[in-house]
């Protein structure tokens, strides 16, 4: 019964996060997709790594949108890191 009530509640979790991903978020989540595949081809190092700059920042802006209702896996751009 507990197993079943677990994984009830994982399951109602994932869907929550799901319903709260916007139009918006999932665009980004495209937009930095193509950017980190553009990363990944070149054979240049600093322009993949200003490839992924780009990438994770508009994942993190996309993340700030809602109001960080979906940031949980959005990267840490800050300069402190």
């Amino acid at each position: 019964m507990r197993t079943a009530l677990a994984m009830l509640t994982a399951t109602a979790a994932a869907l929550s996060l799901v319903a709260c991903e916007s139009k918006q978020d999932k665009a980004a989540e495209v937009k930095a997709d193509q950017l980190e595949a553009q990363a990944a081809a070149t054979p240049n190092e600093a322009k993949e790594t200003q490839l992924n700059a780009q990438a994770d920042k508009i994942e993190q802006q996309a993340g700030n949108a809602d109001g960080g209702a979906t940031t949980a896996n959005t990267p840490d751009t800050s300069p402190s890191h």
